[in-house]
């Protein structure tokens, strides 16, 4: 259809277009966009076989509905996609405030363009994304927002009596007739303005100062909110929840893959030449999953995919930084970039008791610690602290030669802008920690396997095998025994 040439309501007839409820409009949409087994939420991962069944459902069904979950899981991206279900133009009368159907208009003024003009009346054509609107529910809205208010100024000019529909200054849901308008945390709108919205989808009853006005809106409803706010008794009324269709509960990522995906196509990372390795990536996402599950991180708050977004960002940007600060040009991860990270942890994490800012700060060390073990054990044996068969030969435990390295008392220092030549020579200069690396994770080139012996180190550190402490940012690992006699004085 050549909607430039049909610019009337004649026109209009004539072309065979047919008016539909924006409901069977998304409707129609969405199963031709199944039949050609086209993405039905483009950059949405880990919700195939979950949330987007539950959400295609709802629109078949013709449901307004709400989508529950806590922050970082997707929400507002996909409310925000919804209107690529719409048609990709749509009618309207030129002129008119609420987007009115050429063949159903609902307003005064409308129906009086069309008694006056008939198929002379002006046509309009509104593309899809301005039929999409949305509002953050804040307890400042106001029904005069929402729905509309008297505009006596308008009532004066044009001599009208203020109980005239002419007289009111339409809000945004009104504005939204016939497209989709959805509301961020609901729970967080007053009682009084939910009541607004209850009769709107129960009634499309809309009272405006005590007026009440009947005004047949057209229109999709979608919410978001989170879970804990939206069940505790008095966030949200009963009737408002009961008339929502269909709620939908969204989650985290499931597995690690399904994170680095989402972190990988968010983060803002430019062409910079820097190489991180898979297992790197792993032990970042491996963060968000034990921040998920802490018992000082406050679970009801959530724990954002934005953690890993932004922490993949720092990770990328130390190196980077490194590169240029006299290292030899060294753009390859190293292991204490990992906690270049901890700005972008407790930045996005709330603890269960709030205090000082170091209480966050060790949060986020445990957070990194826990998932460098993890990784670190899904890859090589568990270590042992010793012996423990005196009789063995010291192949029976991998690690024994790296313990005797620490345990004669020797000191190995590392730190993050460390010239790259001194860091291998630094690495290297431990006996059996190359073997180690070489019999447990194959690895292509020598610069990943110095990252890897590097990762050996932090395991051990995690699994209490060796001693790690941190001076500015120089890392210095030893004797565990050495370093507990240290603390209690024992040793200089």
């Amino acid at each position: 259809m050549n909607i430039s040439k049909i610019t009337t309501l004649g026109a209009l007839r004539q072309s065979g277009w047919r008016s539909r409820p924006v409901r069977d409009e998304m409707r129609e949409n969405l199963l031709a966009r199944i039949n050609e087994n086209a993405t039905i939420f483009p950059g949405i991962v880990g919700y195939d076989k979950t949330v987007v069944p539950q959400i295609v459902n709802a629109i078949l069904s013709r449901h307004h509905f709400i989508l529950l979950g806590l922050r970082g899981q997707a929400k507002s991206r996909i409310i925000r996609q919804l209107y690529t279900l719409l048609d990709e133009h749509t009618p309207i009368i030129a002129g008119t405030y609420l987007n009115e159907d050429p063949f159903n208009p609902i307003s005064p003024k409308a129906k009086q363009m069309i008694a006056e003009m008939g198929d002379d009346t002006p046509i309009e054509w509104k593309p899809r994304e301005q039929r999409f609107h949305e509002k953050l529910a804040t307890p400042d809205v106001s029904i005069a927002d929402l729905i509309g208010d008297i505009d006596p100024i308008k009532a004066a000019r044009e001599k009208l009596d203020i109980s005239n529909e002419e007289v009111i200054h339409w809000g945004i849901i009104p504005r939204t007739n016939r497209g989709i308008f959805a509301i961020n945390e609901l729970p967080d709108l007053q009682p009084r303005i939910q009541v607004g919205l209850l009769n709107i989808l129960e009634e499309s009853d809309i009272q405006v100062r005590g007026f009440p006005l009947r005004v047949p809106l057209d229109i999709v409803l979608v919410f978001s909110a989170n879970p804990e706010d939206y069940t505790n008794r008095g966030n949200i009324i009963t009737p408002l929840k009961d008339r929502i269709d269909s709620q939908i509960i969204t989650h985290y990522p499931k597995t690690i893959q399904e994170a680095k995906s989402i972190t990988a196509s968010e983060a803002d990372i430019a062409a910079t030449g820097v190489t991180v390795p898979e297992f790197v990536r792993d032990i970042l996402e491996e963060v968000t999953f034990r921040a998920r599950e802490s018992e000082y991180v406050d679970q009801s708050s959530g724990v954002s995919a934005r953690v890993s977004i932004s922490a993949y960002e720092n990770l990328v940007s130390n190196i980077e930084r490194r590169s240029l600060n006299g290292s030899g040009g060294d753009s390859y991860a190293r292991m204490c970039d990992l906690y270049a990270i901890i700005p972008s942890v407790t930045g996005k994490i709330e603890l269960v008791y709030e205090g000082e800012q170091e209480g966050a700060i060790l949060v986020a060390h445990n957070l990194i610690g826990q998932a460098i073990n993890q990784i670190f054990l899904s890859y090589f044996p568990t270590p042992v602290k010793g012996k423990t068969n005196p009789d063995a030969a010291p192949e029976d435990n991998p690690y024994e030669a790296v313990i005797d390295f620490f345990g004669a008392g020797r000191k190995l220092e590392l730190s993050d802008d460390m010239p790259f030549e001194d860091y291998k020579k630094a690495l290297e200069s431990i006996a059996g920690l190359k073997k180690i690396v070489q019999q447990h994770f194959p690895t292509k080139d020598d610069r990943e396997l110095l990252l890897r012996m590097e990762f050996v180190l932090e395991g051990l550190y995690h699994n209490n095998v060796i001693a790690r402490e941190e001076l500015d940012s120089m890392v210095r690992y030893a004797d565990i025994f050495s370093d507990m006699l240290k603390g209690m004085g024992g040793v200089r």
